[in-house]
């Protein structure tokens, strides 16, 4: 059986072709709207190509027209702009040679830690970074790398580094110590002397001998680094002075008149003896107005104590023998074998501070050479003392009138005549010498015996009362003075007071 299908139909088929006139006619529309679209969409598609040209063609020029640049702040204020770094760069490389050349002696640093940069970008930017680097050379500051040196705790003074800190104390350190060993020191106030007479033979002696044991600086160093005024900044010469002397100036004084050092000590409560130590070489007699005194002396801020080996050879003061001897007069000497002065080694230990001995410890001697005895005779015999034996007075003498009664009267002496020069008869003290009636000029010595000698109408006196003179030491010149016939010498022998006959003692 054939089943029929609905579009076998009549009615089917008229439905069909209705439909299909249908879709026939929203073709057609369809197709003329489509049509109309794609020119539209033709027309847009075009004008965004051109717009985007545009857009992209702006952007390039901007883009090209558009300057980066650096904007510079100090302390986060904005100072100005610049092109690049590398001009701050520059900027900071000059500025530092500038301040390494003004201070050559010391490390230079130059401060920009408060210098900062933000980059940025402006279309047609206008930089004066000319006028941002005058302006930012002005602001630039530098300071000096240093080391304080710190002595217990305080500080002394700023070097460029700790190696120059330590160069310097070793300077101070040498100052007080003997190079070497056997170097020659001074040991002010302990060298010692030994006087030895004109007739000694001294043994020679050599310079002291110093063999240091140890050195050292009493003081706690530290250093500490800082950043440091460049001018506050010392060379390795200008520390050791401080070291050495301080900072402080020492108080000074004017000398005014009236003035001495006691009544200067009084004034400022202190002793005369601390002046002449802080002011070597002045001495009281010596004081001028307007000469400056320092009544303080600088202090060290380090104290260098050394200790060291002394060896020091020193002369031994010989020994003195003393023989009595009458043939010698009373307080006269003679040396009949000379002394030799002998010599020692002596060794001691010195602790010095800054070269100033504190302790001294004695270790030892020995005696290298003895020295020899000196002998000596001294003279017992009383100054003054005749001997009773007399000599001429007058060299060449002849008598011209004799001892005793003349023309009615006593005459206590001799008459002579013969050179001029009148010589003294023995030993003796004068005892008058000038004028007396009927002598003249006249001169007696007293010969401590009992003894007396006259001397009349002398022309001229050659001694004066209490002189001591000689046998046959010249005296006076033969004259004609008092009371006298002639020239010639008047001559008088006492004992006692009493007159003798001259001939009977003159040998």
């Amino acid at each position: 059986m054939k089943v029929l299908k609905e579009q076998d139909s009549p009615d089917s088929r008229n439905a069909a072709s209705n439909v299909a006139d249908k879709s026939a006619v929203e073709t057609g529309k369809l197709a003329k709207w489509w049509n109309g679209r794609r020119k539209w969409l033709g027309w847009t598609a075009g004008g965004v190509v051109i717009a985007g040209s545009l857009i992209f063609a702006s952007n390039q020029y901007v883009g090209a027209n558009t300057v980066p640049y650096y904007k510079v702040y100090v302390k986060g204020v904005e100072v100005g702009n610049i092109l690049n770094e590398q001009q701050l760069k520059q900027l900071y490389a000059t500025k530092s040679k500038q301040y390494k050349d003004k201070y050559p002696g010391v490390d230079m640093v130059l401060n920009t830690n408060a210098v900062t940069t933000d980059i940025e970008k402006a279309y047609k930017a206008d930089i004066d970074s000319a006028a941002t680097l005058k302006k930012l050379d002005g602001m630039l500051t530098a300071y000096a790398k240093g080391v304080e040196v710190k002595v217990n705790g305080q500080t002394v003074g700023i070097v460029k580094d700790k190696a120059t800190a330590q160069a310097a104390l070793k300077q101070v350190q040498k100052k007080y110590t003997p190079v070497g060993e056997g170097t020659s020191t001074g040991i002010k106030g302990l060298v010692r002397k030994t006087s030895v007479g004109s007739s000694h033979t001294s043994a020679s002696t050599k310079t002291p001998k110093a063999w240091l044991e140890s050195a050292s600086i009493r003081e706690k160093i530290a250093y500490e680094p800082v950043k440091a005024d460049p001018n506050k900044v010392l060379t390795e010469t200008e520390a050791v002075k401080v070291l050495t002397e301080g900072r402080e100036a020492p108080i000074t004084y004017t000398v005014q008149e009236g003035d001495s050092l006691s009544s200067i000590a009084t004034k400022f409560n202190m002793t005369a003896w601390e002046i002449k130590q802080n002011n070597p070489g002045s001495r009281e007699l010596y004081l001028q107005i307007g000469d400056e005194l320092k009544l303080t002396a600088p202090k060290a801020p380090v104290t260098v104590r050394t200790v060291e080996k002394v060896v020091e050879q020193i002369a031994i003061e010989p020994e003195v023998e003393i023989r009595q001897s009458d043939e010698l007069k009373a307080g006269v000497t003679k040396v009949v074998r000379p002394g030799q002065a002998g010599l020692k080694e002596m060794d001691y230990r010195l602790t010095k501070e800054n070269g100033e001995v504190v302790q001294e410890e004695w270790l030892g001697q020995k005696v290298l050479q003895p020295s020899i005895t000196e002998v000596v005779l001294r003279g017992t015999k009383v100054v003054g003392e005749g001997s009773g034996q007399f000599a001429w007075p007058v060299s060449g003498a002849s008598m011209s009138s004799s001892f005793g009664a003349r023309w009615g009267r006593m005459h206590e002496g001799v008459d002579l005549v013969g050179s001029a020069d009148i010589h003294a008869s023995d030993e003796g003290v004068v005892s008058f010498a000038g004028q007396q009636n009927g002598y003249g000029n006249v001169i007696m010595i007293d010969h401590g015996n009992g003894y007396q000698t006259v001397y009349g109408h002398l022309s001229s006196i050659g001694v004066h009362v209490g002189q001591v003179v000689q046998q046959g030491e010249s005296i006076g010149v033969m004259g004609n003075t008092g009371r006298s016939t002639g020239t010639h010498l008047h001559f008088e022998i006492r004992k006692d007071n009493t007159p003798r006959n001259p001939m009977t003692y003159l040998r």
